[in-house]
């Protein structure tokens, strides 16, 4: 009998000691995803060519003469203030309108979808 938990345990010994290591290799579930845990990478870009403002969110009152407001680059701004060195102009459904003197910037949240177009050219609804 001393024998049979002897072989038992000597099986069961070598698991017991690799636990420790699979666990060790098992993945955070919450841990962010590896590009956005990342931002050194992101920041290098950035600096070798400037993406400007990026418009994150646009909030549109649906009473009558209710406020919009945009959120750009982590700010919530109204028409008429200031995002850096523009203003903002106007603020759309999809769209704000920047100024910046005489130039107008124009920031999306989303690109338009292209038409569908039939095999034949003709343009769909």
């Amino acid at each position: 009998m001393d024998r049979t938990v002897n072989r038992r345990l000597s099986l069961l010994l070598p698991l017991l000691l690799a636990l420790p290591a699979l666990a060790q290799k098992m993945a955070d579930p919450t841990r962010p995803p590896a590009a956005l845990a990342a931002p050194d990478s992101e920041a290098a870009a950035s600096d070798s060519a400037p993406s400007g403002p990026r418009l994150q969110s646009i909030l549109i009152s649906r009473a009558p003469g209710g406020r919009k407001l945009a959120v750009i680059d982590g700010a919530t701004v109204r028409a008429g203030a200031k995002v850096g060195d523009a203003i903002l102009e106007r603020i759309n459904d999809n769209s704000v309108v920047l100024r910046r003197g005489k130039n107008l910037e124009t920031l999306t949240l989303f690109p338009k979808p292209a038409e569908a177009a039939d095999p034949t050219g003709k343009k769909t609804k």
